[in-house]
């Protein structure tokens, strides 16, 4: 007989591990508590936009990007079909330029996977940043060596010294001009939602060198996007595969409690629109976010597992990073990528999506006059912005609105105009926004990687013998709540699963993450000095 597997969290962290389970031949169940599939990589169809049988408009949580480094989840991708022998990983669209917007100041372009010379890497690091940030030769120097130290000190002396040191005093913050603190801490906000002050050093560091590395080595793919609205041409052939597969997926269905003994996690309670159901399996899979796994984490699991307490910690370190739509009446592409705003006090991060999908008619939504569509992250929600010089998290919607079409304005508008207010069609904020007269709340908060707080994070098994976790703060090698990092997780959660059970299905693979191969010689010298109790002196 199949051994049973209930999975809580339809998220990419869910759909990941019953993608896994289900191809190993377990009887897996999921059970989702929005009414859309996906989790934070879900897009949102906006309420009451479609006209005359058009269908609604996409709004999306936050911003998609897929970068080379990601391995786990494009795996996945490539194992998702499509009708004519293709994947879903046929729908990624890369992307050849980034982009840096300031305040009355040009645009700066550049393009991504420069084909240089390997003679000198430093050389290279330094060319991303001297023509895009404004820094001084001085601050460019010291950037440059501070990103040098992360991408070649061993991986024990990233784990051990830089996860107790935050982001801003590794690069001596309040020493800097505002320039560069500005930069710093916008990539800082833009990447992860992190406040530099708080943020690991080992975890800002790390991507961040990963994706300089990317962007400075020849090779394409240093920035992929999805060519339609995520939940068509991602989620929704996935969900379909899960279930011809085998896979029973609910959505609406919340687990409202656990029940345990002192060994094992006996059922789950399930509201399921008015049903209340009482489940049980074999093995029992979270693969829900901190801030809802730690409201179901009782003194008995607690008894039976100290580590979960853990969890409840992690659940304080949230940030917000979520998105806001600009429909627009004519097409902008502005730049054909990414553009992070620098100035924009709200830490803005903006894509223009027609561009990048071709065989997406905007004429079949909304109203049928919508030509384009800015999808914008806003990352900073408690700092003033320059209209209400409010907060973000204290604005009104419409104050939302307009201080966001206002920052974008001053970011893309100094040489000539390239937003107007004509163009405004209409606007969709992320639907897990709750923004009202008696509360505004984030329901869907991200978890950030602050200084100490890698040894609150669980592993994937626990001590109770069939409870397993697959979500982002689970331990992983990505080490940054992504959609990596959630597939990552998953997997190794189903992998506990496999031992567990005594399955001779073969094991998930699980990728290294930020190794620099490149610098392999850098790495074997430093550790020979961690192991010692040296300093890091970049020699090799």
């Amino acid at each position: 007989m199949r051994k049973k597997v209930i999975i809580l969290g339809g998220g990419v962290a869910g759909m990941s591990a019953a993608h896994e389970l289900i191809e190993r031949g377990y009887d897996v169940t999921v059970y989702e508590a929005k009414s859309i599939s996906g989790g934070k990589a879900r897009s949102v169809p906006v309420p009451g936009s479609g006209i005359n049988g058009r269908k609604e408009l996409p709004g999306e949580h936050g911003f998609r990007f897929f970068p080379k480094f990601y391995n786990h989840i494009i795996d996945t991708m490539k194992r998702i079909p499509l009708e004519g022998n293709n994947t879903v990983y046929a729908n990624l669209v890369e992307a050849t330029k980034m982009g840096i917007a300031r305040f009355n100041e040009p645009l700066v372009p550049f393009v991504l996977g420069f084909p240089k010379s390997m003679v000198d890497l430093k050389i290279n690091i330094k060319a991303l940043f001297e023509t895009n940030w404004g820094l001084s030769e001085h601050e460019l120097e010291f950037l440059v060596e501070r990103v040098w130290q992360v991408m070649t000190s061993c991986k024990e002396r990233r784990m051990d010294e830089y996860e107790r040191i935050s982001w801003w005093d590794y690069l001596d913050g309040d020493r800097q001009s505002e320039d560069f603190q500005k930069m710093f801490t916008g990539i800082t906000r833009s990447l992860v939602a992190a406040n530099a002050r708080e943020a690991s050093m080992k975890t800002i560091g790390n991507v961040l060198s990963q994706i300089i590395l990317d962007c400075i080595l020849p090779g394409s793919e240093n920035d992929r996007l999805l060519n339609g609205p995520t939940n068509e041409v991602w989620i929704d052939p996935w969900l379909n595969y899960l279930r011809k597969k085998g896979v029973r997926y609910f959505t609406n269905a919340e687990c409202i409690n656990i029940q345990s003994d002192q060994e094992t996690i006996v059922s789950m309670t399930i509201k399921h629109h008015s049903r209340i159901l009482t489940v049980k399996a074999d093995y029992f899979l979270s693969a829900l976010p901190v801030e809802a796994m730690e409201k179901l984490i009782s003194r008995e699991m607690i008894e039976a597992d100290p580590t979960l307490e853990g969890i409840k910690k992690l659940s304080k370190s949230l940030g917000w990073m979520n998105g806001i739509q600009f429909f627009l009446k004519r097409d902008i592409p502005i730049i054909h990528g990414h553009i992070i705003c620098q100035d924009a006090p709200w830490a803005l991060t903006i894509v223009s999506q027609k561009q990048f999908w071709p065989s997406i008619d905007l004429k079949e939504y909304g109203d049928g006059t919508v030509k384009g569509i800015l999808s914008v992250c806003i990352s900073e929600w408690h700092i003033p912005g320059i209209i209400y010089e409010k907060k973000a998290s204290e604005c009104t919607l419409e104050e939302i609105k307009n201080e966001v079409w206002t920052q974008l304005k001053k970011s893309f508008n100094a040489e000539k105009t390239v937003l107007q207010d004509d163009d405004f069609h209409s606007w969709f904020l992320d639907s897990d926004m709750i923004f009202n007269d008696t509360e505004k709340i984030n329901i869907s908060p991200l978890l950030v990687n602050k200084v100490c707080t890698w040894e609150l994070r669980p592993y994937a098994y626990t001590r109770i013998k069939n409870f397993f976790l697959a979500s982002d703060y689970v331990r992983t090698n990505t080490d940054l709540a992504t959609m990596e990092g959630a597939n990552e997780a998953a997997r190794r959660a189903v992998n506990c699963i496999i031992d567990v059970s005594g399955s001779r299905a073969p094991k998930c693979k699980i990728w290294e993450m930020f190794d620099y191969e490149l610098l392999i010689p850098w790495h074997i010298h430093d550790f020979r000095r961690y192991q010692k109790g040296l300093p890091w002196n970049g020699k090799c």
